[in-house]
């Protein structure tokens, strides 16, 4: 059968409708009655009446992308797990404000459509979704020659949460004194990969390597955390949460920053959490420094969450084992400072 122009170009509208196809009974499961109207529709339709129980509800909203990891989902032939990663990520993001998500939509773009890949990318993100109870309420499916490179595709979500006004988190009452905890990441999450990329390439990835208990590819596609869970059972249990910071794009160097009030700092005290092996790897196979090891990635700490002296404790008996005492808010604006 003959090609059409459209086909010729480098479009295949009959491969972007079976993706539609493979994807649509995954996308469903992540709806609610909430949802009037999702896959298929120009517009998603979100009944927010439920909002009305709430005394002053303010949506939170965030886009972000997984960046490069999709090289290493692309190499590796693993297109699953990097749609979770964008969910995660983006919940991680308006989490820190302290709101929990209510619909995600996402953008999957690439130079040739394959059906079965973009329907593994999407199921991934129908995963994170129904763990979080939020729904995938649209989204879009892109096929653009010549923007992309042949094999490889980019991912982007944007996420829509909902927070009462007099319990968001601002970090307006963090001071002196006050403590950092920090919550373990799983891995980069999704972050550092162009660095990580170029200092593993001579390695096989497929391979188990010493040291990882894993293969490089398995450790560079672990899915980035949610820390929903975690925080949800802090706030629960009415710890006082006076700033969170997602360490993702800046490492801790640049994202603690950002909750803090002006002339605060930090100290970072180094050694009391695991920093996972693969961090180690790429340190020493790029002979990185320290600094900037911290500077691009998160060094096995995924959310840093700021609590006053007196909660330290509860908040370790509510996440046993899973939380760690990392460091310390300092006076003078003194920036971050690891030991």
């Amino acid at each position: 059968m003959n090609k059409s122009a459209y086909a010729r170009a480098g479009v295949d509208i009959a491969a972007g409708q079976q993706a539609t196809e493979l994807m649509k009974e995954s996308v469903r499961t992540t709806y609610g009655p909430e949802v009037l109207a999702g896959l298929g529709a120009f517009g998603g339709l979100y009944d927010v009446g439920k909002l009305k129980t709430m005394h002053a509800p303010v949506l939170v909203a965030s886009t972000d992308g997984v960046g490069t990891k999709t090289k290493v989902a692309s190499q590796l032939g693993q297109w699953g797990t990097v749609g979770q990663d964008i969910v995660n990520h983006c919940i991680n993001d308006i989490l820190v404000q302290g709101a929990r998500p209510l619909f995600f939509l996402d953008y999957v773009a690439s130079a040739q459509l394959n059906p079965e890949e973009i329907a593994m990318i999407v199921h991934g993100i129908t995963i994170a979704c129904r763990e979080a109870g939020c729904a995938l309420l649209g989204g879009e499916t892109a096929e653009m020659p010549g923007v992309y490179q042949p094999g490889e595709f980019d991912l982007v979500g944007t996420i829509v949460g909902v927070v009462e006004r007099d319990e968001i988190i601002d970090s307006s009452k963090i001071e002196p004194g006050d403590v950092i905890l920090g919550l373990p990441s799983t891995g980069l999450h999704t972050n550092g990969y162009s660095l990580a990329r170029q200092v593993l390439n001579d390695f096989d990835w497929k391979m188990p390597h010493p040291g990882l208990g894993c293969s490089i590819g398995e450790a560079l596609l672990a899915v980035h955390r949610s820390y929903l869970p975690p925080v949800q059972k802090l706030r629960e249990a009415r710890i006082d949460i006076r700033g969170l910071a997602h360490i993702t794009g800046g490492g801790i160097i640049d994202n603690l920053p950002r909750i803090l009030p002006a002339n605060l700092g930090a100290i970072i005290q180094r050694g009391i959490w695991p920093e996972l092996p693969i961090f180690d790897l790429i340190q020493r196979q790029g002979n990185i420094p320290p600094e900037e090891m911290f500077h691009v990635f998160n060094m096995g700490l995924g959310m840093l969450v700021v609590v006053s002296p007196d909660q330290v404790s509860s908040a370790q008996t509510i996440l046993p084992d899973e939380v760690y005492v990392v460091g310390e808010i300092v006076g003078g604006g003194t920036g971050v400072a690891i030991t």
